[in-house]
């Protein structure tokens, strides 16, 4: 039974975290799109800690022409300041935005920066059209940028740009991470420690309400719903692995909450 489960919460957990790349390297990006470098790539600062780590690996491999860091304060936040201020307690993380946060990390540990920060975002969102109006205010031109966030919420960041942007803009998916669950002396955990992981409830919860958002029915938020999406497919082996797994959780599903809304 709970062998299923782990498959059921992998099925999800890959379908929300797309990586269009097996690995963030100029050799795989010539291999996959003919080219070298992209023009931009972001991180979104709901991503736990090893987002920073990507993000830091991607500067030093000079994977991009800019590097921008995105996020304001949303429902991650105050879990991010402690974790920073616990590993690093020369971080002072007290009313410091996603952004700066993790711009703070990657300097103190790798020596490396962003080019620029948007730190007034509070939701997937707004941080899709605060990014496209930084964008535009620093005549930052694009055709490829590589998106990187928390793996829960790499597809919705995804189909929210797309929704503004022209179809020849290619978007690359890097989630941050690749969680796989298996079942240890009975009970769900990770096989191999991610730096900053959610503990497996909190991944299962955020993954949970990942499907109903990125499904386009009246209830989701694609055009067929509250439209802050472009459409998704969602096939029905993710479909299935989502009703068994809500069955076992009940209807364990993360609400967006209201003090994070776009104003």
């Amino acid at each position: 039974m709970k062998k299923q489960i782990a498959r059921n919460i992998n099925i999800l957990g890959q379908f929300c975290g797309k990586r269009d790349i097996e690995e963030l390297t100029s050799d795989n990006l010539k291999d996959k799109y003919k080219i070298s470098q992209v023009d931009v790539m972001v991180l979104f600062g709901g991503s736990i800690m090893c987002g920073g780590d990507v993000l830091a690996q991607a500067i030093k491999n000079n994977i991009s022409k800019k590097y921008i860091i995105v996020g304001g304060a949303g429902h991650t936040t105050e879990t991010l300041r402690q974790r920073v201020h616990k590993e690093y307690p020369l971080i002072e993380t007290m009313n410091l935005s996603e952004a700066e946060l993790f711009n703070q990390y990657i300097e103190f540990r790798y020596g490396v920066k962003a080019d620029y920060l948007e730190c007034k975002s509070t939701n997937c969102g707004n941080n899709i059209t605060y990014l496209l109006d930084l964008l535009k205010d620093n005549e930052i031109e694009y055709k490829n940028i590589i998106l990187c966030q928390d793996a829960t919420m790499q597809y919705r960041m995804e189909a929210g740009l797309r929704k503004y942007v022209s179809s020849d803009v290619n978007i690359i998916n890097y989630a941050s991470y690749r969680a796989n669950i298996i079942v240890k002396d009975d009970s769900l955990t990770y096989d191999t420690d991610i730096y900053g992981m959610w503990d497996v409830d909190r991944y299962v919860n955020l993954l949970m309400g990942e499907i109903p958002r990125l499904t386009d029915d009246a209830n989701g938020y694609g055009p067929n719903g509250k439209g802050f999406i472009a459409h998704v497919d969602i096939s029905d082996r993710v479909l299935k692995a989502f009703n068994e797994l809500k069955n076992e959780y009940g209807q364990e599903v993360r609400c967006a909450n209201p003090l994070y809304a776009s104003n």
